[in-house]
């Protein structure tokens, strides 16, 4: 047995005898049946995988049509009272939706209009939405292709009050496709990141034996890393005349540090010459390759539900119901003393549901720009926490007030380097975060990553990170990592969602399945993925810390699980973990919360659950 696992074991042994009087709560009823997976295949996980992306496609298209028809409404309401005439009304409302290429404000034969029409086939949906409204009876295109390959529909309708009076509109649904390139990217359907983008290499998990992803399958078996790079945390710390020889050595192109920790490229020398210079060159901690990570989105107590009012609430966001929001918001709603960063792809600074709700955040992929959102991932996430509301706005997040911190370590491609990722990490924690949420991962372990989450578990950061969608039990990181919160996916039904990912090391489930949110472009989309899953959880831990600032992080997550509803097999499972989050009992159980000697058991049992699972698999 070697020294690690010595360690271990004593570790383990030392800490039973401690805790023997709790015997009970430490081992499972092993007569208990254990829950099964579904057994689907490469090709019946990709036919439900395309399910789930045309069903995001649709909604999200649902979601544009809705918001639109409401928008027309409320300019024939004579809404926006300080733009006087019928053409201001329009113009303001076509610079606060760029989607809306061409609007058609009707009144009998008379009609305002603003923008242009696509093509010859956008002007014949448009007389006939225009007729239709005239009757009185609203009207929706087919959605088509324009000659610039841009995708549109044509919207007509009427006041509701007088026969003749309508607004028709084209309305530009690029985010539509939008949706399907950034959903086959983020439910693996496509091999992703695609090798050549970052000049990266494809390994097995936890090797360095190459493979090539042919395709989405493949990326449930795969880690990928710079093909000329290298991590390394020295014993001691560099003199400047030891890195000008480390430079020569390897032909460095560009040095980046954190601590006492490097991250070497070289023009020439690959990934596996550089591990094996510095392991025997040079006295190191470790020396490990530079993985990318990329995207993964009764009673009288009735009495106490909040609906909100926002436009597209209660048509479309079954989430926020489905886990108590609504009983929650009446014991927090948040404060904006609690900051929650989302280390992400960026956020849409200035769109409208998202209205000073957005602290400025860094761009650790180009220092010299705002976090801004080139992808789409990141706005959707910012949403899902923290869309205003009540404000009669598209969607509402799950939190009123507290503040959120867009730290951008994913770039365009939706990847970023282990570095961007440990760098964002510590930014946040070094600027105020108490939850940090990560909706992103890989299955490569990388003790620099790790430190950087040591380094914020020890600040009293709540760490939250999705699992993956890749349907596989293969740990994915950072969700894996003993001091992060790991969540699973579920379905409107309370059901595993198909394409999450689940394992031992999953801590709870929340909703990820077509779930509303703000997007690019002053809009809204539905996406799927345990991306989405997993802030919902850190609102509900921002939510935690508002209502009660003297729980540690380790208490905060406690709470989460402990309030959690059991799904699947009695107990915690490997698919849903302790259960779906109920932000209800969840607020209840802060509000009531002191650290005791009774919390200790519990929380000494992860513990052990954490140091069996690390040593278990050396």
């Amino acid at each position: 047995m070697n020294a690690k696992k010595w360690i271990g074991l004593c570790a383990i042994i030392a800490l039973v005898a401690i805790v023997v009087p709790a015997g009970r709560y430490i081992f499972p009823d092993r007569n208990t049946p254990a829950p099964q997976s579904k057994g689907f295949s490469v090709e019946q996980e990709k036919t439900l995988k395309i399910k789930t992306l045309n069903k995001d496609m649709d909604a999200t298209s649902l979601l544009c049509t809705t918001e639109c028809s409401k928008e027309f409404h409320k300019l024939m309401a004579g809404d926006n009272a300080k733009n006087n005439t019928p053409t201001d009304k329009i113009t303001h409302m076509m610079n606060m939706h760029k989607h809306m290429s061409y609007i058609s404000w009707v009144n009998g034969n008379r009609s305002v209009e603003r923008g242009a029409l696509p093509d010859k086939k956008a002007a014949s949906f448009v007389a006939e939405a225009k007729a239709k409204v005239k009757a009185g009876n609203s009207y929706q295109s087919e959605p088509f292709i324009s000659n610039t390959g841009s995708r549109y529909m044509v919207l007509g309708v009427p006041s509701g009050k007088n026969n003749g009076i309508g607004v028709v509109g084209v309305i530009n649904q690029n985010i539509v496709m939008q949706v399907e390139r950034h959903q086959k990217r983020n439910l693996r359907l496509v091999p992703y990141p695609s090798e050549g983008n970052y000049r990266i290499e494809s390994v097995e998990p936890g090797s360095n034996r190459e493979t090539t992803v042919h395709n989405g399958e493949d990326n449930g078996n795969a880690s990928h890393y710079h093909v000329r790079d290298v991590v390394v945390h020295f014993e001691n710390k560099l003199t400047n005349k030891q890195l000008d020889q480390i430079k020569q050595k390897i032909n460095a192109q560009n040095i980046q540090q954190i601590g006492d920790t490097y991250v070497f490229r070289s023009k020439d020398m690959d990934a596996d010459k550089m591990v094996h210079y510095f392991q025997k060159s040079w006295k190191t901690e470790y020396v490990e390759p530079h993985y990318l990570y990329m995207t993964n989105e009764t009673t009288n107590d009735n009495a106490n539900v909040i609906t909100p009012n926002d436009a597209l609430y209660s048509q479309y966001q079954w989430n926020l119901p489905s886990i108590e929001t609504e009983k929650g918001w009446g014991l927090s709603k948040g404060n904006d003393k609690v900051i929650v960063a989302i280390l992400d792809t960026g956020v849409q600074a200035d769109h409208p549901d998202l209205k000073g709700k957005l602290l400025d955040g860094t761009n650790i992929v180009d220092s010299n720009a705002a976090p801004s959102d080139d992808v789409g991932h990141g706005t959707h996430v910012a949403g899902i926490i923290g869309a205003s509301v009540n404000n009669g706005e598209g969607v509402a997040g799950i939190s009123w007030y507290n503040k959120i911190m867009p730290v951008k370590v994913l770039d365009s491609s939706g990847a970023g380097s282990t570095y961007s990722v440990a760098q964002g990490i510590i930014w946040a924690t070094d600027h105020g975060a108490k939850v940090i949420n990560m909706s992103l991962g890989n299955y490569a372990q990388a003790e620099f990553l790790h430190d950087a989450i040591k380094y914020a578990y020890d600040h009293d950061v709540v760490m939250v990170a999705a699992s993956g969608n890749d349907n596989t039990d293969r740990p994915g990181y950072p969700a894996a990592y003993p001091e992060v919160f790991a969540v699973a996916a579920t379905d409107a039904s309370n059901n595993k969602a198909s394409f999450s990912n689940f394992g031992d090391y999953i801590d709870v489930a929340a909703p990820g399945d077509s779930i509303a949110s703000t997007y690019p472009g002053s809009q809204y989309a539905a996406l799927s993925g345990t991306s989405m899953a997993s802030p919902h959880v850190a609102a509900l831990a921002g939510l935690i810390r508002s209502i009660n600032p003297a729980l540690n992080n380790e208490e905060v997550m406690e709470i989460m699980r402990k309030s959690a509803v059991d799904l699947g097999n009695k107990g915690k499972d490997n698919y849903f973990g302790y259960g779906l989050i109920d932000v209800d009992k969840a607020l209840k159980t802060a509000s009531n919360y002191t650290t005791a000697l009774q919390n200790f058991p519990s929380q000494t049992e992860r513990r052990l659950e954490a140091i069996s699972r690390k040593y278990s698999k050396e």
